[in-house]
């Protein structure tokens, strides 16, 4: 996603090859200079690589942004066919999904998400000593480290919604000709007040034009595709576990950032119940997990989580402190097949323990350490 951290780790990627390779040879160009702006046409950045080439050394070509470059595809194909270069490359997704790259390296790349900060960085950063004190700051200013260098709230969130509207505006907008920009700020906010629920193509469409923003399903579904290929949010598949097959008439949104929603369309009203499962959708994938929705008969599991041959269930409560609300949040958990791990988080404030066979786990907890989601 638009400024989570892309180029701070190809430029510590850079440092790290100069202290550890001795016979490498780095080839860096940064798009966002001014001094490569030269190089935004394939046949210069060619010329510009070549000239760098050292003949007996590893040489490395690291290009961020890449897709500043008209005809980039070309150039990267050429460099890849000659067997000279280790290439790395950043981009904005929205530009690059939309290119012949992955039908050009089909087989041939290798794809390292980069989120922003999770709880145990933004722990680390600010050097917390209180992980409960440390969550109600994470849940409220998010994971753009951008925005860190504010010292107010308000600051921090207008640095944030200024981010989403560059992305909506440059990252999509620009990229796909989108002429209903008010067709697709609605959207925009239906999501956002609207993640961890299940949503349809349909029902979007029905409800922004109530609010008389008229769109086709069609258009609805393109402009939902557009917001996935930016990160402004991740989509989320809904598996019917008895059935055993995917549901196509609805999925769930989740935020590439949550602190998007609080900044976009304020504080008044939080749902921290939506927020925590928000993060626990991020921190699962952050993790490698792939995720599901488990959707049942009489109820619905948050989340299924599977990598490998591992597989577990979660379901996620901003507070279980009153015993109704365990019930009720248990409740799809206990009609689960057995044979997997099935785990509760919410906040808690209190050391894990067992609620009929279930695994409750304070979400601070489960967010600092990795053992703590399917290892026991």
């Amino acid at each position: 996603m638009r400024r989570s951290g892309k180029s701070v780790l190809l430029d510590d990627f850079k440092k790290y090859i100069k202290k550890n390779v001795p016979d490498g040879n780095v080839i860096d160009v940064n798009y966002s200079l001014v001094k490569f702006e030269k190089l935004r046409e394939y046949h210069a950045l060619n010329d510009y690589v070549e000239s760098k080439y050292v003949e007996g050394k590893k040489n490395f070509v690291l290009i961020d942004e890449v897709q500043m470059c008209d005809g980039y595809e070309t150039v990267l194909n050429s460099f890849h066919a000659s067997h000279k270069y280790d290439i790395y490359i950043t981009g904005s997704n929205a530009f690059l999904a939309g290119s012949d790259l992955a039908t050009l390296f089909v087989g041939r790349t290798y794809n390292v998400e980069v989120y922003p900060f999770s709880f145990s960085e933004f722990m680390e950063y600010y050097g917390y000593k209180d992980k409960f004190e440390g969550l109600r700051h994470y849940v409220e200013e998010g994971g753009l480290s951008g925005s860190y260098d504010y010292d107010t709230l308000k600051k921090k969130y207008d640095y944030i919604s200024s981010v989403y509207d560059t992305l909506i505006v440059r990252d999509i907008e620009e990229k796909h000709g989108v002429k209903n920009t008010a067709v697709m700020n609605g959207l925009s906010d239906f999501l956002m007040d609207n993640i961890s629920k299940p949503t349809s193509v349909r029902n979007v469409a029905n409800t922004l034009t109530s609010n008389h923003l008229e769109a086709t399903d069609k258009t609805i579904g393109a402009y939902i595709k557009y917001l996935c290929e930016a990160y402004a949010f991740y989509r989320v598949r809904r598996y019917d576990i008895k059935g055993k097959r995917y549901l196509a008439s609805t999925d769930k949104y989740y935020l590439s950032d949550h602190a998007f929603k609080y900044a976009k369309l304020g504080t008044k009203t939080p749902d921290h119940g939506d927020v925590y499962e928000n993060i626990v959708a991020i921190e699962l994938m952050r993790r490698g997990y792939e995720v599901y929705v488990g959707a049942l008969r009489n109820g619905e599991v948050d989340f299924i989580a599977k990598q490998g041959n591992e597989k577990v269930y979660i379901q996620v409560s901003y507070s279980v402190k009153d015993e109704k609300t365990m019930k009720r949040e248990i409740a799809p958990l206990m009609n689960l097949p057995g044979g997997y791990p099935r785990i509760l988080i919410a906040g808690t404030e209190h050391p894990e323990y067992l609620y009929e066979g279930i695994r409750v786990v304070d979400i601070a907890d489960w967010l600092l350490n990795e053992d703590t989601d399917t290892k026991r």
